[in-house]
């Protein structure tokens, strides 16, 4: 199923998408309809990924009636401008660094100067990777997946304006995907990890690069760099996870004003999700409704981002982030006020 938020006047409901996104199910009121009484699985998002398996079967029996009977009100024509983020406030928010490039990339950005960075370019193109100082110093990261937490509050949806921090000189996109939860569970095996994932989302990290760069250095972080308002976008739908039997294989794309300027496919994250699950959840009990991002996509391109290939966000620009059989997030750039 695809799952929306939507705003439909001064009330946030679910829906699901069909007849090619054309169309929005009201669900619950599609099952107020069905049997005369709403469901508590049909509330909103949450509630919808802490019912598991009793409220996907709600969501499939009301999508269902509404198609086959076409009760009134039911059945709208789905506008984008009414779209919040599937789970307007997630439970938590875990961010993963999880693609090889970026993490070399990265370590060169931000850890050496550039003409060390060059030289250690060289070293790759003449002797291998495993001989370049970017990779010696990201060892650890091989070793098991490696993630900050983010502010849950500050997640935003398809359409949303994007307000760059008043404090930041260089404003950047990350091209991403991630999953929620929803199931319970602690010390979950990574063979069972898989039935733990409710769907899948675009998602977009916005990052303060010469804000993060900085505060990195002090061994810690990021804080600032990362944490403002509208700074993660989500969208532009919950895509549950029979409608991608294969989250490994996804082209994912990403556009600033109609260029496109990354592309890569998620099957060179070096960490699957039912990794990433299993090791998270080591003595740690997780909940419904957490959000677990994949890390910013640098494929064969090695451009995930602007950091990446130097192109950065301005006031006015629109980003577009794509990925395969899940949707496409867009959301404008906008200066941030100024202080009075």
């Amino acid at each position: 199923m695809r799952l929306a938020t939507v705003r439909l006047g001064q009330r946030a409901e679910i829906g699901a998408l069909v007849e090619n996104d054309n169309t929005l199910i009201r669900l619950q009121a599609s099952e107020v309809a069905r049997c005369g009484q709403p469901s508590s699985h049909l509330a909103d998002m949450l509630s919808f990924l802490h019912g598991g398996a009793a409220a996907r079967e709600a969501a499939e029996v009301a999508a269902q009636h509404a198609l086959a009977q076409r009760p009134d009100d039911v059945l709208r024509p789905f506008d984008p401008a009414t779209l919040l983020a599937p789970v307007p406030v997630p439970e938590s928010i875990r961010e993963f660094m999880n693609f090889e490039q970026h993490v070399i990339n990265c370590s060169r950005k931000f850890g050496m100067p550039r003409w060390r960075a060059r030289l250690d370019e060289w070293i790759e193109r003449n002797f291998g990777r495993q001989h370049t100082l970017a990779y010696k110093s990201s060892l650890p990261w091989y070793e098991r997946p490696i993630y900050y937490k983010g502010n849950r509050y500050s997640v935003v949806g398809h359409g949303s304006d994007i307000v760059i921090p008043g404090y930041t000189r260089v404003f950047d996109y990350e091209l991403e995907f991630g999953i929620f939860l929803n199931r319970r569970g602690c010390d979950i095996g990574e063979k069972n990890a898989r039935d733990y994932i409710g769907g899948f989302v675009v998602f977009n990290d916005f990052s303060a690069r010469d804000i993060q760069g900085r505060e990195m250095g002090g061994r810690l972080g990021p804080s600032k760099g990362k944490d403002f308002d509208t700074g993660n976008a989500m969208g532009p739908v919950l895509v549950t996870t029979d409608e991608i039997p294969d989250p490994y294989a996804l082209t994912m794309t990403a556009r600033i004003n109609g260029e496109e300027v990354s592309r890569g496919n998620s099957g060179d994250m070096r960490f699957s999700f039912e990794e990433i699950i299993a090791y998270v959840s080591q003595s740690e009990t997780l909940y419904p409704g957490e959000f677990f991002g994949s890390g910013t996509c640098s494929g064969g391109q090695g451009v995930g981002c602007g950091v990446e290939h130097g192109r950065f966000l301005r006031a006015g620009d629109v980003i577009e982030l794509e990925v395969e059989k899940i949707g496409i997030l867009r959301n404008r750039i906008v200066a941030a006020a100024p202080r009075v």
